[in-house]
């Protein structure tokens, strides 16, 4: 009860470490937490009033462990974890593609069991934002950062209410509007990529055929034109989901989903016309299905991305009251005050750029004028990655040191970038344990990643590093998927003898008390 009195000191302590852009930004932002602070303290109130137990006893709750709280964590993780046969597509989960994102299931389970609504929902890795609309379906308060600017958007968007209405209105002016400038002068529209560096306009004529690249021009020029910033941000993500799919949307790449992408050799138009590969084609080459693309038009898909959406956007309408508090941060050194987080449900990345999410994000980033150049020094940055340069390494407990030491004899390289990886997230789990509450939960969902031919033991290795950093290991669940839903990579074969390959279809839901 005390924890939840002092929740709304939290949310002005969040407020504070987030710089806000404007002062409207500010006076909204100051009229949620005023709001969140009265309810909290009034349903709290009402709570201590009907409880048998002393207010001394109470009062002090914050420097117990909550013998219940413990159990109901630990039986939510030895049970059913998997979801297998879910629908992961309603609310806005659906708005666009993101790679080894979690069933949106597994976190609304750990929100509405271990927190109460107000409470403050952290998620230091957001990713496609799927703990961020639980949270906010849940009323709680979502807070999510990431250093991805495409995964901040769809965040973003995904938890912002807007207009049905206005939203089908706007998107049929955009579609209108870009078919007009289609049948203009194609030169107006070819001069908005003649401002991209060299290598970013290289980038795109590798990956996007002309035509596609105009009706790309054509959509993002309207969409930048607009004055609403929630709308613009809503139909950039529109945009950014006709080209990452998991079938490579509208770019010459096949499966961009899996954010291992190759350019299709042999294309076809919408007709069924031959326009690259014509020699595969006559030769018979087995594997043609899986080297062909039949190109679509980007207004068309458009029109049926938003259609698709609109279901989402009239549900995320009624949620008037939605608060989520986003920032571009690294999750290493997190802009939020200690002791301010109720919960944390986060999916970290997966060791050596097992799943490389900039490689997907770059192809969508470019239209929105980010030079594919600094895409590149961007990605250098995100936890997992491969560079070991100037790296600050973290000494290690013994049995990830272990792991990390027989990675290293096998492969020199491979072990620092290893070691590399478990340095990041022993900040990371710094950082949580600082802005989590006593007595309240983390919860981590983690994949093992492989290393010449060595399962890495990421589960078990994070939650070594988590206890010695003060949190309590509660227990590690296993959750089973399936090859799709894990994002493997396309073309592998699955070996199910292999006790590696096994596990590469395991997921590890790791909680932690403070």
């Amino acid at each position: 009860m005390i924890d939840e009195l002092v929740n709304g000191y939290s949310l002005f302590m969040i407020f504070h470490y987030f710089q806000l852009e404007n002062k409207l930004a500010n006076e909204c932002l100051l009229s949620i937490l005023f709001s969140s602070l009265y309810n909290l303290v009034m349903a709290s109130l009402e709570r201590l009033l009907d409880s048998q137990l002393p207010f001394s006893f109470v009062a002090k709750k914050r420097d117990w462990i909550d013998a219940s709280y413990t159990e109901r964590l630990k039986h939510l993780l030895q049970g059913d974890l998997d979801f297998q046969g879910t629908n992961g597509a309603y609310a806005s989960h659906n708005f666009h593609a993101f790679p080894a994102k979690f069933p949106p299931q597994l976190p609304s389970l750990f929100i509405k069991q271990l927190t109460q609504p107000g409470d403050v929902v952290l998620d230091p890795m957001a990713g496609s934002g799927t703990t961020l609309v639980e949270a906010v379906l849940a009323k709680r308060i979502g807070v999510g950062c990431d250093i991805d600017p495409l995964a901040l958007m769809i965040s973003k968007v995904k938890t912002t209410p807007l207009d049905p209405m206005l939203v089908g209105k706007t998107g049929y002016r955009i579609s209108h509007h870009a078919q007009q400038l289609l049948k203009g002068n194609p030169h107006n529209l070819w001069r908005i990529k003649a401002a991209w560096t060299p290598k970013t306009r290289d980038f795109v004529d590798y990956w996007f055929m002309p035509q596609t690249q105009l009706e790309l021009l054509a959509l993002s020029h309207v969409i930048d034109r607009l004055d609403d910033a929630s709308l613009r941000q809503f139909f950039r993500l529109i945009f950014s989901s006709i080209i990452i799919t998991k079938s490579g949307g509208v770019s010459l790449a096949r499966d961009l989903a899996h954010t291992r992408p190759h350019r299709a050799k042999v294309i076809y138009d919408a007709a069924g016309e031959v326009l690259e590969g014509m020699a595969l084609v006559k030769e018979g080459n087995p594997r043609l299905p899986h080297i062909s693309k039949t190109l679509s038009s980007p207004v068309k898909e458009f029109d049926k991305r938003l259609n698709k959406a609109l279901d989402g956007v009239r549900l995320l309408s009624r949620l008037k009251e939605a608060q989520t508090i986003l920032a571009q941060a690294n999750a290493q050194a997190l802009p939020l005050a200690s002791n301010s987080v109720d919960l944390i449900v986060t999916s970290p990345p997966y060791a050596s750029n097992a799943i490389d999410y900039m490689r997907a994000h770059k192809f969508s980033l470019v239209w929105f004028g980010y030079p594919i150049e600094a895409l590149g020094q961007a990605r250098r940055k995100y936890v997992g990655g491969e560079t070991t340069m100037d790296m600050r390494f973290e000494s290690l407990p013994d049995y990830p040191t272990k792991i990390v030491q027989e990675v290293h004899r096998l492969d020199e390289k491979k072990g620092r970038v290893l070691h590399r990886y478990y340095s990041e997230m022993k900040r990371v789990l710094r950082e949580m344990h600082r802005v989590l509450k006593p007595g309240k939960a983390a919860i981590l969902v983690v994949g093992s990643s492989v290393m010449r031919g060595r399962d890495t033991e990421t589960g078990r290795c994070l939650a070594d590093i988590g206890t010695t950093l003060g949190f309590t290991l509660v227990d590690i669940g296993v959750r089973y998927i399936d090859r799709d839903r894990r994002m493997m990579p396309a073309g592998n074969r699955i070996d199910l003898s292999s006790q590696i390959q096994r596990r590469m279809h395991q997921e590890f839901v790791i909680g932690f008390l403070k």
